[in-house]
Formats: structure tokens, sequence, C-alpha cells
């Protein structure tokens, strides 16, 4: 943490945007630290609030732009090369693909909001050829949403952002369990809609 204070602290705007671009691609940058210490600097008056969100939303949306490019380019070789040691396959990939027909897309709307999961939506959407357009419209959606609920965290919050923050990553967990829970229901649900004859 303390590298990072100081990298933003001498590079300002441009180190949050470099944070989060090599953040969101995959280095170990605690992103969601990150977003809600910038909005922090923002309610000491260090940083001003728009340069801040636009630094935060460009870097998140170049990171992300990378990991989809980099499944778009080197996904299947990689697949086929190394996939088998990290149990992802072909036949997964395919699956996968079929996923991002029907949902596919929200999670990268979404996927933000759970660590260690962005850059993989982002990889996984340009291994599964989605088009790049459906990719930035969800992507650079998820993005600003993203960057604004953590950086508002740390400005109306002030002082107590660093323990808000902790109780938000502690409840993360079961609250994706929950979504997950009410996504199946209403598939199931819509499906055997779909199934029940009609009068």
């Amino acid at each position: 943490m303390e590298t990072i204070t100081h990298w933003i602290s001498h590079y300002g705007y441009f180190g949050i945007f470099s944070l989060l671009t090599l953040g969101i691609v995959g280095l170990p940058v605690p992103d969601e630290w990150l977003l809600t210490f910038t909005g922090f600097l923002v309610y000491k008056q260090t940083l001003r609030l728009v340069p801040a969100l636009i630094s935060a939303i460009l870097g998140s949306a170049c990171g992300i732009t990378v990991s989809y490019l980099i499944g778009h380019t080197l996904g299947i070789y990689l697949i086929k090369k190394y996939g088998t040691h990290f149990h992802l396959t072909e036949e997964r990939l395919n699956r996968v693909h079929d996923w991002y027909g029907r949902i596919g897309t929200w999670a990268l709307l979404f996927g933000y909001f759970v660590p260690g999961v962005r850059h993989l939506t982002a990889i996984v959407a340009g291994t599964s050829k989605l088009r790049l357009l459906t990719f930035g419209a969800f992507a650079y959606t998820g993005a600003c949403l993203w960057v604004a609920t953590f950086v508002s965290i740390g400005y109306f919050f002030g002082e107590k952002w660093s323990q808000v923050l902790n109780e938000i990553q502690d409840h993360l967990d079961l609250a994706l369990w929950i979504a997950d829970a009410l996504l199946v229901i209403y598939f199931v649900v819509r499906y055997a809609f779909k199934r029940s004859p009609r009068s």
C-alpha cells in the first residue's frame, strides 16, 4: 500500500491511470483500495474530483481492453498450449462462448466488483470472439459504475474510508452468492415458463 500511496503522490492522475491499467490486466494491484483512497484524496482536496474520475475510468477501460485483445489474439493459442494446466480446454471455451451468447456480457458489467475476475471476463470475452462494440458497451459502462462506486466511498466516508471498505469486502462474497442464486432462479423460472404449454 505504501508503494501505491507514493506512486499516486508522485505521479498524481497519471499514477491512478497507470496503476488501474496494470491492475485490470492482472498485476497484483489492490484496485478497490486504490479507488477508495483516490476518493479520500478528493475528500482531502489533494486531488480534484473530475480529473480523478476521468483518470480512473480511462485506466480501467484501457486495462480491460488490453485483456480483451489478449484473449482475442492469443486466447486460442494459449488455451491449446497451456490450458490443460489450468483445467481450461477447448470444450470449456465452447461452453463459455454459449454462456456469453445468453448472459455472459453482463459479467463484463458486474465483473468489476469481483476481485480477480475483472481481467478474466475480458480475456474470455476476447477468446469467445465477442464483438468489440458489444464488449465496449458492457465493459466501459461497468468501468464507470465501478470507479464511481469506490471513489464515492472514499469521498463520502472521508476518514472512515478504510473501515468502510473492509466491511464491504467482508460482505462481498455473501452478496455474490446471493446474486448467483437469484440469477439461477431467474433462468430456471424463465426456462420453465417457456416450456409450459400455452393455452
